[in-house]
């Protein structure tokens, strides 16, 4: 039987009996039939509605709960800082799991003053501090700028300037700026020289911060010029910042600031017996002539003054200029008068963070008032502070030159006006500042045999 050659047929996959002549079975899936079994179906349903209304009345639950024990607050809050109020320990076994980061509060300070009050002295207590950024006299570039505006006006603007220093934002120097004048950089601002920031690491070399001590101007001006956008930057680390100012007059200027929220701001009002303020701006006179003249133009034109001059006195250029200078106390005395009452009948704004320090009394004791002064705005007083402190106010140096911070006698210094005012002009300047005196504490003298007696107290009790 011959063999019968095997013929391959080729079908194309695409057809319907694709392969080597075979046929095969296509392949169809069974579904399962859930339908012939109705009860099943619904018995599932059942379970899941079940667990579906098990599950809300949970979140339900868990949504009152929280509500519950939350604590919401209208207050702003700073971005810096938790929120206040809001507890997210609902039980204290959840506290194991969330604790909320303590961010501590930058302190804001303001020492209230006005020149010749040994306010640079005072100001430099806060300056050796390495914990505090400072910044001496920034109100300056204002009163600068707007000459010969009257102190009383410029209020306004210091005010809004010292709101944003607070914030650390130096952006606002620039407004003071000369049309065409290069950019305020960190040694164009006032008493930059003399400033422990701008003089010391990282800003400059020549000087670091936490090392307590005087720092040599001549130094300081080699030191590199800083954008602001730096100086804003290096005030953000700190925690505490304080301004030194003479131009603010009344305390009530700063409520709006002290009312803020989001301003942790306390005011240390540094006073001094008016008499050896009006002797000392004698003295520098000449560095405080545009000041004076600013001021005085704050006086009311319709109050009757009566000067208390010697008839048979010659007047000359000198007196001219000594008239400015203690007519200026008449503001200065009114202005001050105005905090003392203020402070006397403290409104809520105030309460807490308000504080009165005699120079008399920080040149007496000076280790136990630094350690008030400090403890008010939670610093503490180190062992270098004190001694810088002491340093300062039990040294031998008589220089004479104003706005000099130097080592002195500082009790001798304090009482100098009593041998140099004649009595003619220390009866006008207790007339000016008789109310302000009474409550500071400051005694009036009747003679001028009186006023020389060194061995005699002119202080007592305060009444504020």
């Amino acid at each position: 039987m011959k063999n019968r050659p095997y013929s391959l047929k080729f079908t194309p996959p695409w057809e319907k009996n694709a392969g080597f002549g075979r046929k095969h079975k296509p392949y169809t899936r069974s579904h399962t039939k859930i339908i012939a079994n109705p009860g099943m179906v619904m018995k599932v349903l059942r379970r899941k509605k079940i667990i579906l209304f098990l599950a809300y009345v949970l979140l339900v639950a868990l949504t009152m709960l929280n509500l519950a024990n939350y604590k919401w607050t209208k207050e702003p809050q700073q971005c810096n800082q938790p929120m206040q109020g809001l507890n997210f320990q609902s039980r204290s076994d959840v506290r194991i799991f969330y604790k909320a980061p303590q961010v501590k509060k930058r302190q804001l300070v303001y020492v209230l003053t006005t020149w010749r009050s040994g306010s640079s002295f005072f100001g430099e207590l806060f300056n050796q501090n390495p914990d505090v950024f400072f910044l001496y006299e920034p109100v300056w570039h204002i009163w600068q700028k707007l000459y010969p505006g009257d102190a009383v006006s410029l209020q306004g603007a210091a005010r809004d300037m010292l709101r944003s220093l607070y914030r650390c934002d130096f952006s606002v120097f620039q407004l003071y700026n000369s049309p065409g004048a290069k950019n305020i950089t960190s040694l164009g601002l006032f008493g930059a020289t003399l400033n422990k920031v701008t003089c010391s690491y990282p800003l400059c070399s020549s000087y670091r911060k936490d090392v307590v001590g005087m720092v040599d101007e001549n130094v300081c001006k080699k030191c590199p010029s800083q954008n602001l956008q730096v100086l804003e930057e290096e005030c953000l680390k700190y925690n505490t910042i304080v301004i030194k100012g003479v131009r603010i007059l009344d305390i009530n200027i700063l409520a709006p600031l002290m009312e803020d929220p989001n301003l942790n701001l306390k005011v240390i009002h540094l006073v001094r017996d008016p008499r050896a303020v009006a002797n000392s701006r004698i003295k520098s006179r000449h560095g405080l002539i545009r000041e004076n003249l600013q001021v005085v133009r704050s006086r009311d034109p319709k109050h009757r003054r009566v000067p208390f001059m010697d008839p048979n006195h010659k007047v000359n250029k000198k007196d001219g200029s000594d008239y400015h200078s203690i007519g200026a106390m008449e503001v200065i005395c009114q202005q001050m008068y105005k905090t003392l009452q203020t402070a006397l009948y403290s409104p809520s704004w105030l309460k807490g963070k308000y504080m009165t320090v005699r120079y008399e009394d920080l040149v007496e004791n000076p280790v136990k008032t630094v350690g008030n002064v400090y403890g008010f705005v939670n610093l503490s007083a180190n062992h270098d502070i004190n001694v810088f402190v002491m340093n300062m106010t039990t040294g031998t140096n008589s220089s004479t030159k104003p706005f000099i911070v130097s080592s002195r006698n500082a009790t001798q210094a304090a009482s100098a006006w009593r041998t140099v005012l004649n009595y003619q002009q220390i009866r006008q300047v207790e007339e000016y500042c008789h109310n302000a005196m009474s409550l500071l504490g400051y005694l009036r003298v009747r003679t001028s045999a009186e006023a020389k007696d060194l061995r005699r107290s002119l202080l007592t009790v305060p009444k504020i």
